[in-house]
């Protein structure tokens, strides 16, 4: 409507001017005339319908070149209009898609965004989007096509694209391939917070400690996980690369990861018992003896004190004199009396013996303290206390089976 106001206003408008000026004109006797000459032919009028003519000749024209310059664009308008509408679909494609899918109908989701995909003005997001749906199905070959489909759309956009992938083969618990796709990620981008967040939680699933270990430090520099959560992780680090240590029974790389753990690590009784375990099993107590009753001076544990009292020490009597010298701070301690009592045995010490086992009993009654008592009547001679002892400590044993078993039922 304005445009045919802005064609029709100046038409209009020159029609009243060409009036008033053939009006003004016929007011003289001459009001004008025009001659042309071509050659022989000569064409003479008057000045008024030659101007009138020019008038309606530009007209004509101007109407002619706006059409003829419409009829050029209009194939480019009608595949722009065609490109609008498929986008505007897209777009309600993508809605509905992110709708099912949130509603969990991953397959019709899955449908109406890759149909839509390739006219959308966001088509990662269909093809991720479809991913997540697929997988969300159990069809993981559509998902792996979707992710390729869609790193074939958006080249720039690896990061993202491989982030998915590595979170989707998490959730499937695909571990080898999620580390395979975060180690590409690594190599690209290696302080990328996502990419080392997720790294460090399939390492863990993995079980790759070490691994873990070389990545603690950027974990740590960039903040990906909180200080607390840092303590704990080195925690459990160190923890399973002292078991795998010992397991392989190389005490060379056991002792030489042992120097490598920071103070604050080794100070944690979970931790020390480890390798304080793995050492005496490997009849080399001696070694670290010293070093446990300096962490049990310090530290008191119970696990580490059945350690200590495991201890094939070249000085039993010095032992005792230590374990003795404990048992005053812990004089209710049940694991320490037993301790005491075995050590006290070694000694030949047997009223010391007698005493602590049957001390450690009434604190608290365990299988142990009862098999070294009956053995010591035993040996004594007075078989029916010791048989006693023998039958309290086997139904003991029983209950703590029979309550085992039921904890698992």
């Amino acid at each position: 409507m304005k445009k045919l106001f802005y064609f029709l206003a100046p038409l209009l408008l020159t029609a009243g001017v060409a009036f008033f000026v053939n009006d003004w004109l016929h007011q003289f006797e001459n009001p004008g005339y025009v001659l042309i000459g071509i050659g022989h032919w000569s064409l003479e009028t008057s000045l008024v319908t030659f101007s009138a003519i020019q008038l309606i000749v530009f007209y004509v024209l101007y109407l002619f070149f706006r059409l003829m310059g419409w009829l050029f664009r209009l194939p480019g308008q009608i595949r722009s209009r065609g490109k609008n509408i498929n986008f505007n679909r897209s777009q309600q494609a993508l809605i509905a898609g992110l709708v099912d899918s949130a509603e969990g109908n991953w397959e019709r989701a899955e449908n109406v965004l890759i149909k839509h995909a390739s006219h959308s003005g966001a088509p990662l997001i269909h093809y991720l989007t479809a991913a997540k749906a697929a997988q969300s199905r159990g069809a993981f070959d559509k998902r792996d096509e979707y992710l390729r489909k869609a790193t074939q759309e958006a080249p720039d956009s690896n990061i993202m694209i491989g982030l998915t992938h590595a979170e989707l083969s998490l959730s499937g618990n695909q571990f080898e391939e999620a580390l395979e796709t975060l180690t590409r990620l690594h190599a690209i981008d290696p302080t990328h917070a996502t990419v080392l967040k997720l790294l460090h939680q399939t390492y863990q699933h993995v079980g790759d400690w070490q691994g873990l270990r070389k990545l603690l430090p950027l974990l740590n520099t960039h903040k990906v996980i909180m200080e607390a959560e840092v303590k704990q992780l080195e925690i459990q680090l160190f923890s399973q690369l002292l078991k795998q240590y010992a397991e392989r029974g190389n005490l060379g790389e056991l002792k030489l990861l042992w120097s490598e753990i920071p103070d604050y690590i080794k100070n944690i009784s979970s931790v020390a018992a480890i390798y304080f375990a793995a050492i005496i099993n490997a009849g080399m107590g001696v070694e670290i003896e010293n070093e446990l009753a300096s962490h049990l001076s310090s530290d008191w544990d119970q696990t580490l004190v059945v350690l200590f009292g495991n201890i094939e020490s070249n000085d039993v009597t010095k032992q005792l004199e230590l374990v003795e010298k404990w048992s005053y701070v812990h004089q209710e301690d049940a694991i320490l009396l037993t301790v005491l009592g075995k050590l006290a045995v070694k000694c030949g010490d047997i009223s010391k013996a007698e005493s602590a086992l049957a001390k450690s009993i009434a604190a608290e009654p365990t299988v142990q303290a009862y098999r070294l008592l009956g053995d010591l009547l035993l040996a004594q001679g007075d078989s029916d206390n010791a048989i006693n002892c023998y039958k309290n400590g086997m139904e003991m044993a029983s209950s703590e089976v029979v309550s085992q078993i039921n904890a698992r039922l």
